[in-house]
């Protein structure tokens, strides 16, 4: 396992990612780690779970061989922060910390970011007005920071027999009545080739099978319950298809994650947010885990929310955050391309 550090955002600091970002970084970790958070707030949260932090190097002063030492990389809150009480003054620190990671990452000085969860609301709240425009998302918004035209969204974990399923997405974070518009040709194109080509390049699967899902029920059935699959979806995988992408679908949403059809696949394309990722939740809560595909560096995060109401109390599950460390540094440190 490679030294180099990766990097990990503690995201809402009234949520529970300070809290789990420690209590992992106190127990077995697959590689070194630096947290980026307010040195303060962690001490606080770790006093008020009895958390004992042992010793603490400011990065980048640490040790690789030593475990135990705990490397904080602080960013300032702007105002100090309350377990369970979203404070919007704090929007711009949380932004900070994805600044500061993603920077990081691009010029090589982390092999990769992983991501504890943010609240959205409460940061347009905090951003509203000041000319940083509506932040809808990690994945949107380290797509804007690197630069990236388009990027993909896909959610993993074990489900059954320690099955793995993938679970990635045509459109993100929009309004349902959004999303037919935003289902295009090109659009969809690209997302299913970013798609291939992360599987060979960043998960070595040499030749990769994708099962895509309708976007209307019963895959529109012939038309009848809507028109996207024969105006948009089925010429698009028919072109793709002549590139040598193995394509399985579109299939009716409702029917394909069966693990008789998920076997056929290594991963699923879904068309919306909520047609795929309740399925992954319910079969892989606790370890999922969401990587950003087609960035320029690594991006993996925790599958879950904030958790405020668990804020403080240290009963929060550190499980999905463990798995997305773990890939993180799997990713990292081996190259398929």
């Amino acid at each position: 396992m490679s030294q180099q550090a990766l990097a990990i955002t503690t995201g809402e600091p009234a949520g529970i990612g300070p809290e789990i970002t420690l209590q992992m970084a106190l127990g077995q970790i697959p590689c070194p780690i630096v947290i980026l958070a307010d040195r303060q707030l962690l001490f606080a949260r770790a006093a008020q779970l009895g958390l004992d932090v042992g010793r603490v190097a400011a990065w980048p002063d640490y040790d690789p061989t030593q475990p135990a030492l705990v490397s904080i990389l602080h960013i300032a809150l702007a105002t100090p922060s309350i377990a369970g009480q979203l404070e919007p003054r704090n929007a711009s620190y949380v932004l900070a910390l994805l600044d500061r990671a993603t920077q990081g990452c691009v010029n090589g000085e982390f092999a990769a970011m992983v991501t504890a969860p943010i609240h959205k609301g409460v940061i347009n709240e905090g951003i509203h007005g000041d000319g940083k425009g509506y932040f809808s998302g990690h994945t949107e918004y380290l797509a804007e920071q690197t630069n990236t035209p388009q990027v993909v969204m896909m959610l993993a974990g074990e489900y059954g027999n320690q099955q793995q399923m993938r679970v990635a997405l045509a459109t993100t974070h929009l309004p349902l009545k959004d999303v037919p518009a935003a289902l295009n040709a090109a659009s969809l194109t690209t997302t299913l080739r970013i798609l291939d080509a992360d599987l060979r390049s960043k998960f070595g699967i040499a030749a990769p099978r994708i099962i895509v899902a309708g976007l209307n029920p019963h895959a529109g059935e012939s038309g009848h319950m809507g028109r996207e699959e024969i105006d948009v979806i089925i010429p698009v995988l028919e072109q793709l298809r002549t590139e040598g992408l193995h394509l399985i679908g579109p299939l009716p949403a409702d029917t394909l994650f069966n693990p008789p059809i998920l076997a056929q696949g290594d991963a699923v394309l879904a068309m919306y947010h909520d047609q795929g990722l309740p399925v992954l939740k319910f079969a892989t809560f606790g370890a999922g885990i969401n990587i950003t595909l087609g960035l320029p560096i690594i991006r993996t995060s925790v599958d879950h929310g904030t958790a405020l109401d668990l804020a403080g109390t240290g009963k929060a599950d550190i499980g999905s955050l463990i798995a997305a460390t773990q890939l993180a540094a799997q990713l990292s440190t081996h190259s398929f391309a």
